[in-house]
């Protein structure tokens, strides 16, 4: 069993090695979990205590093998209550995110999966991000940027690279959801805007907002 502050920094630290190949420095870490150096400092001798990650000095930390499965099982709570939230709770995918942080720290193994089992064993939470199965295997999906999509060319949004409360907002006031066909009309060198059509509708959006989008195309 391992407290609710320790899984959120085994968390974010499984988000943070993405980009971060040979381990994650205490400053991008701190960034992260909203706190000082000396605090994760102190949490990373506690987990490498636990045997949950491998710190070297000035090479950062890493998951280890039991940290990494700890991480998964958490993620994959964390998405399945949302799953069940947007889905059978009628909750908008703006408002479920800090429920299901605190819903994914609950330890029943059974209540999980019937709870996967209840919802059909579904593949991707409501932002379009990879629900891990019980073995901690995630769907692989061959997803571009909207940014990287070329003029006139078309793809369907399948996820979400920012899933703050604003960006998700900015994406219902504008009829920009998951599933929904995007073509590209015009790229704008200058600023990397775009003219987008989506169900005939013309937009114009920022190049943060197309850095944001994840379409798969045809």
């Amino acid at each position: 069993m391992f407290s609710l502050s320790e899984e959120n920094y085994l968390k974010a630290i499984f988000h943070l090695e993405r980009s971060y190949k040979t381990g994650v420095s205490t400053n991008a870490l701190a960034e992260e979990m909203e706190t000082k150096a000396s605090s994760v400092t102190d949490m990373i001798k506690k987990l490498s205590g636990k045997k949950l990650v491998n710190y070297r000095k000035y090479q950062g930390v890493k998951l280890s093998e039991l940290g990494r499965e700890t991480a998964i099982e958490v993620i994959r709570k964390h998405r399945l209550w949302e799953y069940f939230l947007v889905e059978k709770l009628d909750f908008q995918w703006d408002e479920v995110h800090e429920i299901a942080e605190q819903l994914e720290h609950i330890k029943s193994e059974k209540l999980i999966s019937q709870l996967d089992r209840f919802l059909g064993f579904p593949k991707r939470d409501p932002h379009g991000d990879p629900i891990p199965d019980a073995q901690g295997n995630f769907a692989v999906s061959n997803k571009i940027l909207l940014a990287e999509l070329e003029k006139s060319k078309t793809g369907m949004c399948v996820g979400v690279k920012d899933s703050s409360v604003d960006f998700l907002r900015f994406l219902d006031k504008n009829n920009i959801a998951l599933g929904k066909e995007i073509r590209v009309l015009e790229k704008e060198t200058f600023d990397g805007s775009m003219l987008i059509s989506i169900e005939n509708n013309e937009l114009r959006i920022s190049q943060v907002v197309s850095n944001n989008l994840y379409i798969k195309t045809h």
